[in-house]
């Protein structure tokens, strides 16, 4: 037999390295896409000559999209036979990723239990996506629940990794050669600092985007992200195809430039879930609260901890659970990073 229905989830061995198949060279045509789709307005991946003014050789790519192409490396050995992915933990950016950069990526299993039910369980890996010098460029983990094979299979003893609550200030990695001593607010979009913001401060971002079948179909196929939940209506019992949960993320950053145009870098990941499914014909707004704040040793650059949540229109802000501590049926995203901004 030829082809391959995927990983099962009693097909995984804690402490195994999967090499994730077919490289991908970024280019400028996938940037555009990306900022099309979104669409993305952050300033320093959108102009050589404002990322040349804060320091670096030209604009990055998004943050966002070269964690997306380093997670679609991963769908096809991690997460085909998905039911849902779960959360992330001890993301951390390590190098800014450039138009002609080559990517890979690889996971490492470091926790797998089988559920209650005995049907599914969930498998933790840890992945980092590395260049064409062999250069980390990003890590985080994810857990994610994947359907058994053979319900009969035996489960292998539970093993659940200790994660940190949020990657602590002193380990961000700012780019080499980051300023923001000369940062341009106008061309960035909006005056707020760092020091403008306040612990505590909660953000409505106002805006709204409807998500459209066509458009989460063309971003799970240029991610390269071919979970069946994501492809095939007939994966499901009610013929529905799941937004792929990265997109939902994408459109959420996109919505917070409303009040956090100058978040200009994400350069670590603490937490994050996905609360609820999305589908097309959801409309997504999203909110943000000031979670900490921090210096760094660059020119002019500081560090917000942030949370961004995203929710179906209709859901009230500021407010993610019911009384029972469960999210609400309207909140879609709950994430939690580090973002770098000017002070």
């Amino acid at each position: 037999m030829k082809t391959n229905a995927g990983r099962f989830f009693e097909d995984y061995r804690l402490g195994e390295t999967i090499a994730h198949a077919v490289p991908r060279t970024v280019s400028g045509g996938e940037r555009a896409l990306y900022h099309a789709l979104y669409p993305a307005r952050h300033a320093l991946s959108s102009s050589d000559e404002f990322a040349r003014a804060c320091g670096l050789p030209a604009a990055p790519v998004d943050e966002l999209m070269a964690f997306h192409l380093v997670f679609g490396k991963t769908v096809p050995d991690i997460s085909l036979n998905a039911v849902a992915n779960l959360g992330y933990a001890e993301g951390r950016w390590l190098k800014p990723v450039f138009p002609g950069d080559t990517l890979r990526a690889e996971s490492t299993v470091i926790g797998l239990k089988e559920n209650s039910n005995g049907a599914s369980g969930v498998v933790w890996v840890r992945t980092r996506g590395l260049n064409q010098r062999d250069e980390a460029v990003l890590s985080y983990v994810r857990w994610v629940m994947v359907r058994k094979r053979d319900t009969a299979a035996p489960a292998p003893a539970p093993t659940v990794p200790e994660l940190a609550g949020s990657v602590a200030a002193p380990d961000l990695v700012i780019p080499e050669g980051l300023s923001f001593a000369d940062y341009d607010l106008t061309l960035a979009g909006e005056p707020h600092r760092w020091d403008d913001y306040a612990v505590g401060e909660k953000i409505d971002h106002v805006d709204g985007i409807t998500v459209e079948e066509s458009e989460h179909m063309l971003a799970t196929r240029l991610w390269q992200n071919t979970a069946k939940v994501h492809f095939d209506a007939t994966n499901r019992p009610d013929g529905r195809r799941l937004i792929y949960g990265g997109h939902v993320i994408s459109l959420a950053r996109t919505l917070s430039f409303n009040g956090l145009a100058n978040a200009q870098m994400i350069v670590a990941l603490n937490a994050g879930a996905h609360a609820n499914p999305c589908f097309a014909g959801d409309t997504v707004r999203a909110w943000s609260e000031v979670l900490d704040k921090a210096e760094t040793a660059a020119p002019g650059v500081g560090a917000l901890r942030l949370r961004l949540v995203a929710m179906k229109h209709g859901t009230e802000p500021f407010v993610t659970r019911s009384e029972d501590g469960k999210y609400l049926p309207g909140v879609l995203l709950d994430l939690d990073y580090w973002a770098l901004v000017p002070r």
